[in-house]
This record gives structure tokens, sequence and C-alpha cells, in this order.
């Protein structure tokens, strides 16, 4: 066989080895710092809508309890649970006016903050270790909200237990 009729080959050159490797190499820049911010925004977005929840089960609570807050020693068991119109707990009985909620089917998790406190669904009334959520009652202005018990700030600048 004549040398002109058979094909050559050839392989990648060490330049264009070495171009596609830079090319890797900035994608890879730019694409990191995105993806691990992508998990701080999922968490602030999980923080939003943990906050609405909370601010309609304390909406709804009050519509149908006459305005009245849930009892800061049993807001779990109110909010979670059947109540009558004097906000007593018990099982779904009409009969015996256990008809309102449940609000909530569980107390979220906490999903920002510290690690003592992240994943956490307890409530307390003051900010203390190991209490993810805080809940605040004026009983006599018949208000009451729930904020996050976690210190930090979003992606945005926005403190978490400003929420």
């Amino acid at each position: 066989m004549p040398v002109a009729n058979r094909k050559l080959r050839r392989g990648f050159s060490l330049i264009e080895l070495v171009i596609v490797v830079v090319i890797i190499g900035i994608i890879a820049a730019i694409a990191i710092p995105k993806m691990s911010r992508g998990a701080a925004g999922a968490a602030d977005a999980a923080l939003a809508a943990d906050m609405q929840l909370w601010r309609q089960a304390l909406d709804m609570y009050q519509a149908e309890h006459g305005g009245a807050c849930p009892d800061p020693s049993n807001i779990v068991g109110q909010l979670t649970g059947y109540t009558n119109a004097a906000g007593d707990v018990g099982a779904k009985d009409p009969l015996a006016g256990y008809v309102y909620g449940p609000y909530l089917k569980a107390i979220p998790p906490l999903p920002v903050g510290l690690p003592t406190e992240r994943g956490k669904t307890t409530i307390g009334a003051s900010n203390s270790t190991g209490t993810a959520w805080i809940y605040t009652y004026d009983s006599g202005n018949k208000t009451c909200s729930v904020t996050p018990n976690a210190d930090g700030m979003d992606s945005l600048g926005v403190n978490y237990n400003a929420y």
C-alpha cells in the first residue's frame, strides 16, 4: 500500500489537552460557588415557607377562638390537635365541641441557625439554647407570633430572627 492511501492516526496534542483542562477549570470556578449558595438559599426558602405556615396557623387559631392566642404552656397541642372554643385540646368529637384544628400537622423543624437549634422542633418563650422557635404572646393585646431562634443572616443580609 502506498503511503498516500494510508490514513494517518493522530491523537490530541498537548496544547489541545491543556486548553480543555483550562476550560473545565473555568467552568468549575463559576459553578461551585453557585452550587454552594444554592444550599443556603434552600434553607432560607424553607424558613420563609415555615414562617408563612406559622402565621397562617396562628391567624386561623385566633379566627376560630375569638381572637385569643394559643396558650404558651400548650401551644403544640392547640396547634397540632383538635380544640374546642375555649382552647381545650381533645380528640375530634363534634358532640363535645372539639371541632377546631389541627392548624399544623407537626411543628416544623428549624432549617437554619446553629447546630444546637437547627433541625429541632421545640418552642420556648425566650431565646434559650436548644429551643428552635420562640413564641411571643401578649394576652392583653391578643397578639402572638413565632420567630426562629437562629443567629445569622440569610443570603440577602436579613437576620433570621427578623423573618
